[in-house]
Order: structure tokens, then sequence, then C-alpha cells
């Protein structure tokens, strides 16, 4: 193929993927308009549903390896202290001992450690169990976000809380693509989320909980636009003309 040929076939490609580039990277805006959209139409939930956990911070939660305990013994200081669970699921606490907590509730560990106490130290001891670390709580970011990894989930997060702990989406990701799975007893359900509309408030943010693993897809025009102008670097000369 002669040079000039070849350069009227390159011209021709970005002439037809730019349209295709260009609207890969369109996303929802947030304004006046969809503010009130969104304060008269709340937001909708996905087509999928994912069941509910115990999240971070309630009641019920159940600790586990690695988190970081605050014990407190009322009116003995020499007792009250903050340990971490080890990677067996155990504490050692002061005149306690070793003591199992993985797995337990915040209530079920004040009941275990009141026993221990007024079984030979203490007489009606009051105590107090509180989560201060929850590193056990893992949360996985996959696919075009910026920092993909495992991030523990200290505090209670939305979807857009995690993204961005991420370090927000990737140059090449696809905004109405994120996919939230989440393990129950074994088996696996998913939820599709538009981050677009989550940003406008069209769709709900969801509550991410610990297990749960968050894979954001990557645009197909966007990446083949980048190969292609790895392959082809004349090819940005033509795209700047126009």
């Amino acid at each position: 193929m002669r040079p000039e040929s070849s350069a009227r076939w390159v011209r021709m490609f970005a002439m037809a993927a730019l349209p295709l580039w260009l609207v890969g990277c369109m996303s929802a805006g947030i304004n006046e308009k969809t503010v009130r959209e969104a304060n008269l139409n709340p937001p909708r939930q996905p087509e999928q549903s994912l069941p509910a956990l115990p999240v971070v911070g309630s009641a019920d939660y159940r600790t586990g390896p690695l988190d970081v305990l605050s014990v407190d013994v009322f009116q003995q200081p020499d007792l009250s202290r903050e340990v971490k669970v080890s990677a067996d699921g155990q504490v050692a606490l002061p005149l306690v001992g070793r003591i199992p907590v993985s797995g337990r509730t915040m209530a079920e560990l004040e009941e275990a450690i009141k026993i221990r106490l007024g079984e030979r130290f203490l007489e009606s001891p009051q105590v107090a169990v509180t989560v201060k670390e929850y590193l056990s709580q893992r949360v996985t970011l996959e696919g075009a976000v910026s920092q993909p990894g495992v991030y523990p989930l200290t505090a209670r997060m939305s979807l857009l809380q995690m993204i961005a702990t991420a370090g927000g989406l990737g140059d090449l990701a696809n905004p109405g693509a994120c996919v939230v799975y989440r393990y129950v007893d074994g088996k696996r359900y998913g939820a599709a989320f538009d981050i677009r509309e989550v940003r406008a408030g069209r769709m709900v943010d969801p509550e991410i909980l610990g297990g749960d693993v968050v894979i954001v897809d990557y645009s197909g025009a966007r990446a083949n636009y980048r190969d292609f102008l790895s392959l082809y670097p004349v090819f940005s000369v033509f795209l700047r003309g126009y």
C-alpha cells in the first residue's frame, strides 16, 4: 500500500472512531434539573437486589480477625484497654486471659467478659465493648478504578465512597457498568449500578459491606482508542487537525 493511501485510511478511521470515543466519555451531570428531579422522585433501586448483612457499626455486627476492640471495665482502668483480635479470633485481657471473640456481637462479648471477671475477681462487673477499627472487613475493587486492590472497611461506606477510596474511576472506565457482588451462605449475588445515575441522585448509592467485590467495567470504545494510538502514532497527528 502506498504511503498516501495508508495515511488516507488512518484519517478515515479517525473520523469514524472519534464519535464513538466521545460517546464513551459522556456522563450524566449534576445540575439544577437533576437535583430537582432527585428531590421529586426517590432514587430507583437496581434491578437486582443484594441480600442484607450486619453492617459495620450495627448492634448485630460480629467481630473478626484483625478488628481492634475497646474493652472498658467500669471503675477499673487497669483492666480497660484496646486489643487487636488475633488471626485465630482471640484476644488476651487482664484477669480474663485469652478469650475467643471472632463471630460474636458486642453484647455477647460483654457478657462473656463479665462472667469471666465475676467468677473470681469482681462483684457485678460492668463491661462495655466497642469496635475501634473494622480491619476484618475488606472490600475488593477491581477493573477500571485508579487503584484496584483490597481495602479495609473501617467505617460505613457507600459505593461512591469506596470508589473514591480507590482513587476514583480510571481513564478507561465505563461508568454505566459497575457490578457489586456479595457472598452469603456460599452463594454469590450481584447487582448492577450506573455510576452516572448514582452521582446524579437518580439511583441509590448502595452501602458496601465487608466481603463485597466491586467491579467497574472498561469502556470498549475508549480502550480500543488507546490501543490504536499505541499501534499507530500517526493517528494522533490526523486527530489534532479536527
